[in-house]
């Protein structure tokens, strides 16, 4: 059964938040203030928070200026998943990862499926890990921020949080990069 080991102390990890927008600016972007918000709540320090527009490289320079920051173990994103011609988030991240989380993407659109019903087909949201650190492209919509942060991370970046969080295997997550050399 999942829960919170109380006997376990809270591990605060560091996470940066990047808006994916044309049109965002810090004083309107909801979604990632959601975020922020959330990261703070819950205890974890915010590192970095900005806004890129929706250009593959623009993402992909910020995404791997902070993959190589000691400071950081979580990139979040938000914004750009859909399909419309400007939404390249995914494509801009998922070239980065050195392993995909299949598992986020089901466990993201089952409770998104619960708020929205099928419309949660429209994103293409995904996580992976970049050396060692965690990415998740989540949607642009603050509701989205709010479900996967509630639903997933505030459980999985809770090292007290049981039977397994990622808080706890992130010592070893360059294991896969130590063999390959």
């Amino acid at each position: 059964m999942s829960g919170i080991d109380n006997s376990r102390a809270f591990i605060p990890v560091g996470i940066a938040v990047l808006t994916v927008s044309d049109t965002r600016s810090l004083s309107d972007d909801k979604s990632g203030s959601t975020l922020a918000g959330r990261i703070e709540a819950a205890g974890h320090r915010l590192v970095d928070r900005e806004i890129v527009r929706d250009e593959v490289k623009a993402i992909q320079a910020h995404v791997n200026k902070w993959i190589n920051d000691e400071k950081i173990d979580v990139i979040i994103t938000t914004g750009g998943t859909g399909f419309t011609g400007r939404d390249v988030t995914p494509d801009a991240i998922e070239p980065l990862f050195d392993k995909h989380m299949d598992g986020w993407g089901e466990v993201f659109h089952r409770i998104s499926y619960d708020k929205i019903g099928t419309s949660t087909i429209q994103s293409r949201t995904t996580a992976g890990l970049a050396g060692t650190t965690f990415i998740f492209c989540l949607p642009g919509s603050p509701g989205a921020c709010k479900d996967a942060w509630d639903g997933i991370l505030a459980n999985q970046l809770d090292y007290r949080h049981m039977p397994c969080n990622f808080v706890e295997i992130m010592p070893r997550l360059d294991e896969h990069l130590k063999r390959s050399k």
